[in-house]
C-alpha cells in the first residue's frame, strides 16, 4: 500500500509517492503554460487537469496499490464552472491586475481593518473575491451561468471524486472566510454581491472526499478505492512536512520563493499583522494558526545570479563536476574567508512581498567597484535574501512570536553556506531536513493518517520527517551582520522613489 502527494504549482504540477514506511520512491512532473499579457494573467484550468491525470497514470503504472492521494495547491487563483465542473471562463491567476477597483469598492464597504480582523488577510486584488466581484461585473453572463466557483484544490478534488470541497487554509486565500468561524463570511460576501452557494463546502484541512470516480480510475489505471485527501494551501503543507507543529518551530521554506513561517498557538495581534501585510491562516492544529513572511525572490535570486552573471563560473564548475552553486561558495571562501560582503543586495527583483507588498519595487545591488568578483556578488545576492528574512523577522516581532528554532526545507537548506548565513543573521539555531519538497511530504503524511497508517501527527514526522544537520548562530558573525543590517533596511526606503 502506498501513499502520494499531488501538488499543483502555478507552472506545473508534481505527484510524488512514498511507501507505507514514509519513504520516497519515486514522483512525477508535467508543466503547463502561464498566460500573460498586460490586461490580464491567466491559466486553462482544463490543461491543469489534464496534466494532473498523466501524472497519476505515471505513478499508477509503477505503483498500483496507491492507496490515497493527498492535494495540495497554490492559492487565490479561481474559476466559475457549470453543474458538471466545466469551465466558463480561463482561470485569473492571483497576479492578475484585474479586480483592484472591486478591492478598493469592497474595502469602502466594509473598511479595511475591519475585513483583515475577520479574514486575517489585508484587502488586496490578488485575493479570489475581487476578481469574482470583476467576473460578476464585467462577464455577467459568465456569473450567471456559474454554479461552483472554485480554487485549484477543489476544483481538482471535484473532478477526482465528484466531491466539492475546500480546506481552511485555502479558503482563506479567497479573502471572504471567517478565520474565527471558521465559515464563510457572510458579511463579506454580501457586501461582495457574491452567491455563497456558489463556494464548495470548507473542511479541517486533511479531510477525505472520498474515492475516485471510475472515469478517474480507468484513465489513470488507479484502483476505484483510491482515496482523495483534501490538503491545504501549498505553504501550509509544507509546514507539515517541516514537522512544524508548535509556536517553538518555524519554517524556512528555502525553494524559489523564499517564506518564513511561524506558527502561533493562537491567534496573533492582529495589528502587527496588518501593518506587516501578515496572513493569518488556520493551521492543520485546531486553535493555531500560521503566518506568511515571504520575499518574492529567494532561490530564483540565487539562480538569476548563476545563470546571468556566472556563466563562465558555470563553466569552470562542471569541468570539475560539481554544481556552479558549491564552486563559488568555496570562491569566495577562498577570496574572503567567511565575512559579510558589505554588498546591498536589495531582492525585489520580482517586487517586494511582506512587509510591504509593493508590486512596482525593483531590485538594487549597492556597494560595487572595480574588484568585486562573481563569488562576491552571488554571496551579497545570498545575504540579500537574509537581509530581507530578518527585516521580516523584526516586523513580526509585537505579533506574539516565540519561535526559538527553524527547520528547513527546499533546496536552499542543501546550501551549508546559506543554512549558516541564515542562523548567524537570526541568531537562531536551524536545521536542515532531507526533503527538498516539504508540501508533497506534508501531504502524504496526513494522507496517511486519513487511510490509516499513521495514528496522528507525531507519528506521520516520526516516519517522514528527517533532520540532516543544525547550523548554530555565532556571536561574532551576527554582530558583523547587524551593523551591514543597520544600512540595509534604509535601502529600500532610499531606492524606491528612484524606480
Amino acid at each position: 500500500m502506498k501513499i502520494a502527494g499531488l501538488d499543483i504549482g502555478t507552472t506545473g504540477c508534481k505527484c510524488t509517492v512514498f511507501d507505507e514506511q514514509g519513504h520516497y520512491l519515486d514522483k512525477a512532473y508535467r508543466d503547463y503554460p502561464v498566460r500573460r499579457a498586460v490586461g490580464g494573467h491567466e491559466i486553462d484550468v482544463g490543461v491543469i487537469m489534464e496534466a494532473i491525470l498523466e501524472v497519476l497514470g505515471q505513478m499508477a503504472a509503477g505503483y498500483p496499490d496507491i492507496a490515497g492521494i493527498g492535494v495540495t495547491s497554490f492559492g487565490e487563483t479561481f474559476v466559475l464552472t457549470d453543474e458538471k465542473g466545466t469551465p466558463l471562463h480561463t482561470a485569473m491567476l492571483y497576479t492578475d491586475p484585474r479586480g483592484g477597483e472591486e478591492c478598493r469598492e469592497l474595502t469602502d464597504k466594509l473598511g479595511a481593518r475591519h475585513i483583515a480582523e475577520v479574514t486575517g488577510l489585508r484587502p488586496h486584488e490578488m485575493y479570489s473575491i475581487s476578481k469574482m466581484m470583476w467576473i460578476k461585473k464585467h462577464r455577467p453572463e459568465v456569473y450567471k451561468a456559474a454554479r461552483h466557483g472554485f480554487q485549484m484544490v477543489d476544483y481538482v478534488v471535484f473532478h477526482l471524486t465528484g466531491n466539492a470541497q475546500i480546506d481552511y487554509s485555502l479558503a482563506t486565500r479567497s479573502m471572504a472566510f471567517d478565520i474565527h468561524k471558521l465559515t464563510w463570511s457572510g458579511e463579506v460576501l454580501e457586501a461582495a454581491g457574491i452567491d455563497k452557494n456558489l463556494l464548495s463546502r470548507v473542511v479541517p484541512t486533511g479531510t477525505g472526499a472520498g474515492c475516485i470516480t471510475e472515469a478517474v480510475a480507468a484513465r489513470t489505471g488507479l484502483s476505484r478505492m483510491t482515496q482523495v485527501v483534501t490538503i491545504s494551501h501549498d505553504q501550509v503543507a509544507a509546514a507539515v512536512g517541516a514537522g512544524a507543529f508548535e509556536g517553538r518551530v518555524a519554517v524556512d521554506g528555502a525553494g524559489t520563493v523564499e517564506c518564513l513561517t511561524p506558527i502561533y498557538d493562537g491567534l496573533p495581534d492582529m495589528d502587527v499583522m496588518y501593518d506587516g501585510y501578515f496572513s493569518v491562516v488556520p493551521y492543520v492544529i485546531p486553535g493555531k494558526y500560521v503566518a506568511y513572511a515571504f520575499s518574492y525572490t529567494g532561490g530564483a535570486l540565487i539562480q538569476w545570479c548563476a545563470d546571468i552573471l556566472a556563466k563562465r563560473e558555470k563553466e569552470l564548475a562542471a569541468a570539475e563536476g560539481s554544481s556552479v552553486n558549491a564552486y563559488l561558495e568555496r570562491r569566495y571562501r577562498e577570496e574572503k574567508c567567511a565575512d559579510p560582503t558589505g554588498l546591498l543586495v536589495l531582492p525585489h527583483f520580482a517586487g517586494a512581498a511582506t512587509p510591504y507588498m509593493d508590486t512596482g519595487s525593483k531590485g538594487a545591488i549597492l556597494g560595487l567597484t572595480a574588484s568585486t568578483t562573481v563569488a562576491q556578488l552571488y554571496r551579497g545576492c545570498m545575504e540579500g535574501v537574509v537581509y530581507e528574512m530578518y527585516l521580516n523577522y523584526r516586523a513580526l516581532e509585537g505579533s506574539g512570536i516565540h519561535f526559538e528554532r527553524l527547520n528547513a526545507t527546499g533546496g536552499g537548506a542543501r546550501s551549508r553556506e546559506w543554512m549558516q548565513m541564515k542562523a548567524d543573521m537570526l541568531n537562531l539555531p536551524i536545521t536542515a531536513l532531507r526533503t527538498a519538497d516539504a508540501g508533497t511530504v506534508g501531504s502524504a503524511m496526513l494522507t496517511g493518517i486519513v487511510i490509516g497508517l499513521f495514528r496522528d501527527l507525531k507519528d506521520a514526522a516520526a516516519h517522514m520527517v528527517e533532520e540532516t544537520e543544525v547550523f548554530r548562530p555565532r556571536r561574532e558573525m551576527h554582530e558583523k551582520y547587524l551593523k551591514i543590517f543597520e544600512r540595509y533596511e534604509k535601502v529600500y526606503q532610499a531606492v524606491r522613489p528612484l524606480v
